[in-house]
């Protein structure tokens, strides 16, 4: 799998993480039926393994799966294994290390300039900038950029629509959205109100992609 070309062209990753594994799989069904295909199963949901290989087995190539919050090295091969066609970590550890073993490219968390460096040294293929809303949202992005213009930054956490938009229009190759997106619809929730979501981060993308 092509992250970059992938991040580039969706610029939206639904990161889905729930209590309810039958939910969590219908919620990636809703996504794809409304044009959210680059999805991330947190590795912390309720048997996530279990929802990323039956979601790999039920959506093929029609949905990019992702593996979720990978700190470990068997995080990275159990997720390899079920199916995941690239990892995301909250930081930089173990994990990361595995997944690029593996030959899974990777989408590492930073915060720092220094972790930045790192990840870059690590040859992962873009950066979670994570907790971007905490840590300052599109301002601190920007000024990310400054030394660093050429990285992929995907910033993560704390993403609604007013932040996804400014994140995007500061030079993020992509957001990563949870809550403001999926909602409860993992836990079991409605998932007519993860469609209306869903359309409205869909066009919040195609505005910033226009």
């Amino acid at each position: 799998m092509d992250l970059r070309a992938a991040l580039a062209a969706h610029r939206l990753v639904a990161i889905v993480r729930g209590t309810d594994p039958d939910a969590a799989l219908h919620s990636i069904g809703v996504l794809a039926e409304e044009g959210i295909t680059l999805v991330e199963i947190s590795l912390s949901g309720a048997d996530a393994l279990g929802v990323l290989e039956r979601a790999h087995r039920r959506f093929g190539d029609r949905v990019l799966l992702g593996a979720g919050t990978v700190l470990t090295a068997a995080e990275a091969q159990a997720a390899h294994r079920a199916g995941a066609a690239y990892a995301v970590t909250p930081g930089l550890g173990d994990g990361v290390d595995a997944a690029r073993a593996l030959g899974m490219p990777v989408l590492a968390g930073v915060l720092t300039p220094t972790e930045v460096i790192a990840a870059q040294a690590a040859g992962v293929e873009a950066l979670k900038l994570f907790p971007a809303a905490q840590a300052g949202g599109s301002a601190y992005l920007k000024a990310l950029r400054g030394p660093f213009p050429d990285a992929l930054f995907v910033p993560v956490g704390g993403i609604d629509e007013t932040t996804a938009r400014a994140c995007l229009a500061a030079g993020a190759v992509a957001v990563g959205v949870g809550g403001p997106l999926v909602g409860d619809a993992a836990d079991g929730g409605s998932l007519p109100a993860l469609r209306v979501r869903a359309r409205a981060f869909r066009d919040v993308v195609r505005e910033a992609s226009a």
